[in-house]
């Protein structure tokens, strides 16, 4: 069973940034992709950002290509979501996420039912 812990929420102005991270505890070399979702009250879960291991593929939903960027250090296993330019818009309970399927598009990729492990989540509020 694998274990996802978020870090880096909070609260920021519009227009600021915020650092999200998730270590998987333990790693394992069965993950093949890991993501942020995202959700609001009464809303299903979205996908924001994916990446493979090792890297080599890399997907966005359309509302934060430009603005965000995922990454993983392979080193120490970390997955990470730089969030630049946020919006009222960006606020919400932001889920990791760890999918052992492969390969996936881009569609199934930011797909919540792709993905077998999740995190608690982590709140990021975005004031206007």
């Amino acid at each position: 069973q694998v274990q996802l812990v978020e870090s880096g929420g909070g609260s920021v102005q519009a227009g600021g940034s915020l650092r999200l991270s998730c270590a998987p505890s333990p790693y394992t070399a069965n993950t093949k992709y890991m993501a942020w979702f995202r959700q609001v009250p009464g809303k299903a879960r979205e996908g924001v950002a994916a990446i493979s291991t090792p890297g080599e593929s890399i997907y966005y939903a359309d509302s934060v290509k430009g603005r965000f960027t995922i990454s993983r250090d392979n080193g120490i296993k970390t997955l990470n979501l730089q969030m630049n330019g946020v919006t009222p818009e960006d606020t919400g309970m932001y889920y990791c996420a760890a999918s052992e399927t492969r390969p996936m598009t881009a569609i199934q990729a930011l797909f919540r039912l792709n993905y077998k492990f999740w995190g608690q989540g982590i709140q990021v509020t975005v004031s206007s």
